[in-house]
């Protein structure tokens, strides 16, 4: 597993933190991040008064124990948001998981490839060192330019 593979969850899970969905845009994820900006903004409208939100662009300017105030009114979008951000986090594991997935399978069917033995009654030669077949007239791998020894007519 590369390693932004391995970061990749921490960073959509951080940048959904800055901003709900933008950790699923990270991902990939168009209609999910969509699905999560649309309901932090009905939470908004149908949860939080409207006095909140104007209150909460003068906080520069607010005494602390209003601005606590302030906070618990808006605790169903910081729920929403925290929400969000988990689920990113846990699509970017997932993500991870299935592309290490993927390197394993790719990795087992390249061993795969690499152990069958060739026909001898076939024109192809497979390359000691790519894996691929080779025309037997070639003296080398087209694919990964290694010379290919001759055969020995014992």
């Amino acid at each position: 597993m590369s390693a932004l593979t391995k970061v990749r969850p921490w960073i959509a899970a951080i940048l959904g933190l800055a901003i709900t969905g933008l950790g699923h845009l990270y991902l990939r994820r168009w209609r999910r991040a969509a699905m999560w900006v649309l309901l932090t903004l009905a939470v908004s409208a149908l949860f939080v008064p409207p006095e909140a939100l104007e209150s909460l662009s003068n906080a520069g300017t607010m005494p602390p124990s209003e601005f606590v105030s302030v906070l618990t009114e808006l605790l169903p979008i910081l729920a929403v948001s925290l929400v969000s951000v988990l689920d990113a986090f846990f699509i970017g594991l997932q993500q991870a998981a299935e592309a290490q997935a993927e390197a394993d399978r790719d990795a087992a069917e390249a061993d795969d490839s690499a152990a069958a033995v060739s026909d001898p009654n076939s024109d192809a030669v497979t390359c000691p060192e790519c894996g691929r077949e080779v025309d037997a007239d070639l003296d080398f791998c087209h694919w990964c330019t290694t010379r290919l020894d001759e055969p020995t007519d014992d």
